[in-house]
């Protein structure tokens, strides 16, 4: 008996016509479709006049269902895995599906579609051209400022999801750690009827969610540190070597430090080889 095929299946994000021709054929064509929530999925479906068996399949599954979908995989079914909205697995459930699947050699395939992280980004109106996407972080008020305190040096752009609900402390911890100017887009309920996106510094985005209580979804778009880091040259060079000596490619070491420090890249590998190559 032939192996199936897990085909990962981005969704809508709000907006049910965001769909791929492509998208729609897998749906179509699967033997099954594992799904975060059951009632959330079938609204897509539905719209679709789509009738496929679902599969539960959320954070706090057990293992046997994990077992049981792949179980299903080698006996030959094709299974579509999609999360509420978006790419499964990016701060969504299906990772661990995933890898599972691939260590059992099972064949995996991609089904690109919408993904809240880059559409804020692209309408942030914020560098885009280097970022790092950190999703949701951590529930506890102490994890969480420890986490926004290890990002504060970070200089690129960095991404995040998060909760109405712990919107402001949020924007709060980063206001105070990072500095009230600190440029931000707050993007809300993208795709959707009541999409909205708040361009402003940190502290005129809690003033303005102090005044407007969060609803719906966030995705917060904010600028990496602008400040300029002053060292010797013999630190910077001690810095790219470390940074070599760690695995990262040598041409890679040249280029972030460069850029970190505002350098020329060549005059810094000229420094380099001088000191350390002779």
């Amino acid at each position: 008996m032939s192996m199936g095929k897990l085909y990962i299946c981005g969704t809508p994000i709000g907006n049910l016509e965001d769909v791929s021709i492509r998208l729609l054929k897998t749906l179509r064509k699967v033997d099954f479709i594992v799904c975060e929530d059951t009632r959330r999925t079938i609204k897509l479906l539905n719209h679709y006049k789509i009738k496929k068996p679902l599969i539960s399949y959320h954070e706090h599954s057990k293992k046997e269902k994990e077992d049981y979908i792949l179980g299903l995989l080698m006996e030959g079914n094709e299974i579509a895995l999609v999360s509420d909205a978006g790419m499964p697995g990016i701060s969504d459930p299906g990772e661990n599906l995933v890898k599972r699947a691939i260590d059992a050699e099972i064949p995996v395939e991609v089904i690109p579609g919408p993904t809240a992280a880059v559409s804020a980004l692209a309408v942030s109106g914020i560098d885009a051209s280097s970022f790092v996407f950190v999703g949701f972080l951590p529930n506890k008020k102490g994890k969480r400022r420890e986490e926004i305190l290890k990002l504060k040096e970070e200089k690129r752009t960095m991404v995040f999801y998060e909760s109405p609900h712990r919107l402001i402390e949020t924007l709060k911890d980063m206001q105070e750690i990072w500095g009230e100017d600190r440029r931000i887009a707050v993007a809300r309920e993208l795709t959707k009827v009541y999409e909205e996106v708040i361009r402003a510094s940190l502290k005129e985005a809690v003033s303005y969610f102090e005044l407007n209580p969060p609803k719906g979804e966030f995705t917060l778009v904010i600028e990496g540190d602008k400040t300029e880091k002053e060292a010797s040259l013999e630190e910077i060079l001690r810095e790219v070597k470390e940074l070599i000596e760690s695995g990262i490619n040598r041409n890679e070491a040249f280029k972030i430090k460069a850029r970190e420090y505002k350098l020329r890249k060549s005059d810094l590998y000229k420094s380099f080889i001088e000191k350390y190559d002779m």
